[in-house]
């Protein structure tokens, strides 16, 4: 034991290359067999194998020792059988002990994939890091004698620098997948928009959408907050883009901030930076979103979700022009122009304290609402000729155009997705349609898979089918509702009884048995439905 203690000593000098290796490597393979390696200087062992905790199992991921094979690496272990190891993870606390000492009331955890000598002493060493979790470490040797407690104290502290290092490797990953996921999205808007966005909004037809073009470049050549409000999918990042194109700043960066993709604790470093060692992961120096825009326009995109506890820090930024990045007392300085855009009640949320008053009052000094799709139907034709040549763009698919009768079928609907749902609807008729030109019957289905209904066909629903509307827990008879029912599927085919998509293919009757049926019920053909397909 004098010897293993020696060693020990001499291994904890070498501590600090363990400490520096749990904050700097990026690989999660390269992490776990240099830690291994540090180990082997440390503490005499015959097998080290560490486990990760997966779906309920501890799955091999790395070995060393004398012991190692390729069984031992691809090993598993179903931790409800393994009462030790389940303790030392719902404890968080190492423990040695040998194979003699049943009182854990484990069978052998690598039955049948190595032979350990009878007796041998074990060590298991829980890997946890905050409220976190990764797995356990177990080490094995064929003496009888267990572990001393100064050896099974030093390895605990090694399993929680371990599990430390694969927490900061786990959010550097989430890190980097947020920054890929971002770049790539602007570069697709970028790809898509173009330079058509202030077209789209400059040569609409309804005089709400002139008008707010208008107001949109007298404020963009200013350096006014603007803050866009409207329902989802109303465009509001285009705008905001719009707005960047019209100003002075066009050539500097246009940097979106979405509030509500990025977790609550990884807001305040999205937005200001941080600097090295700022916390678990914090490898380098690294600049927000303010940094990034500096000259530029900086986009808070659903900016009603941002978090209480940072408003007030996004309220100095704003004030003072000036911030520090996490983890630093220096200032920066930083010359942005600022954009928000919500759907949300804002006055609503300030009415229940989920939203600070100084802070909507400093970033709505100019407010835009973009107003639904349903509220500017006469847009509808520019709109389509607007997506589809975008989406000509993407797919190659040129020349395609929405037919009178098309346009008629979409002026009907309420879009309740606005122009993201629109766009969605016109991809989704494009592959469907064989031609070039989108007729009505191309628009049968929504972007949720429902069928969208015309208001002017519910309406006549409505005042065929008297029975329909009915008071809440009144009963209907059994041809009443059949009755009713019919009539629904009927205005969602606008009459159309035969053929694929048709009533009958619907309702699952043949063409015949639905016509009697309708017959039976005193349902006429709804011939007002009927659109005429070559139109």
């Amino acid at each position: 034991m004098s010897d293993e203690l020696s060693g020990l000593t001499e291994g904890a000098k070498d501590a600090r290359d363990l400490v520096e290796l749990a904050t700097t490597e990026d690989s999660v393979e390269e992490l776990l067999r240099r830690g291994l390696d540090w180990l082997t200087r440390v503490v005499r062992f015959d097998l080290a194998t560490l486990f990760l905790l997966r779906d309920g199992k501890l799955v091999s991921v790395a070995a060393r020792g004398p012991l190692a094979n390729a069984k031992v690496r691809h090993h598993a272990l179903a931790l409800a059988e393994f009462p030790s190891l389940k303790q030392a993870l719902e404890t968080r606390r190492a423990r040695a002990f040998t194979e003699e000492d049943h009182s854990h009331g484990d069978g052998d955890p690598f039955d049948g994939v190595l032979d350990l000598p009878a007796g041998h002493a074990c060590m298991v060493v829980p890997l946890c890091a905050g409220e976190r979790t990764y797995g356990v470490l177990t080490l094995d040797r064929a003496e009888c004698e267990t572990y001393p407690q100064p050896v099974v104290d030093l390895v605990e502290v090694y399993g929680q620098m371990l599990a430390t290092a694969l927490q900061a490797a786990e959010q550097r990953a989430a890190f980097e997948q947020l920054h890929r996921q971002d770049h790539e999205h602007a570069k697709l808007l970028e790809a898509q928009l173009g330079g058509d966005s202030e077209g789209i909004l400059e040569t609409s037809l309804s005089p709400m959408m002139r008008d707010l073009a208008r107001r949109a470049r007298q404020v963009a050549e200013t350096d006014t907050p603007v803050l866009i409000t409207g329902e989802t999918g109303t465009g509001k990042e285009r705008l905001a883009r719009a707005i960047h194109r019209w100003s002075s700043r066009a050539d500097q960066p246009f940097v979106t901030l979405n509030c509500a993709a990025i977790p609550a604790g990884l807001l305040e470093s999205e937005l200001f930076g941080h600097v090295k060692g700022a916390f678990t992961g914090a490898t380098k120096d690294r600049a927000g979103r303010f940094q990034m825009a500096h000259g530029g326009t900086l986009l808070l995109d659903e900016v009603g979700e941002l978090p209480v506890e940072l408003q007030a820090k996004l309220l100095r930024a704003l004030q003072e022009k000036a911030f520090e990045p996490v983890g630093s007392d220096k200032t920066v300085r930083s010359d942005v122009r600022i954009l928000a855009a919500t759907h949300v009640d804002l006055q609503k949320a300030i009415a229940e304290k989920r939203f600070r008053e100084d802070l909507y009052y400093r970033l709505s000094v100019f407010p835009l609402r973009l107003p639904p799709l349903r509220e500017r139907r006469e847009d509808l034709p520019q709109l389509c000729s607007f997506l589809l040549e975008e989406q000509a763009r993407r797919t190659g698919r040129r020349g395609m155009r929405v037919s009178p009768a098309g346009l008629s079928r979409l002026a009907a609907y309420e879009w309740p997705g606005n122009l993201r749902e629109l766009a969605n609807a016109l991809e989704r008729a494009t592959i469907l349609t064989p031609g070039t030109e989108l007729g009505a019957t191309a628009f049968d289905v929504g972007t949720s898979g429902s069928v969208p209904v015309p208001a002017q066909a519910s309406a006549q629903v409505e005042a065929a089918a008297p029975d329909a509307a009915v008071k809440p827990g009144a009963v209907l008879t059994l041809a009443a509702v059949q009755r009713e029912h019919i009539l629904r599927v009927l205005a969602l085919t606008r009459g159309r009884v035969y053929g694929p998509g048709g009533a009958a293919a619907l309702l699952g009757l043949k063409p015949s048995t639905l016509q009697s049926r309708m017959k039976k019920l005193g349902i006429a053909r709804l011939e007002q439905f009927v659109v005429d397909e070559a139109s």
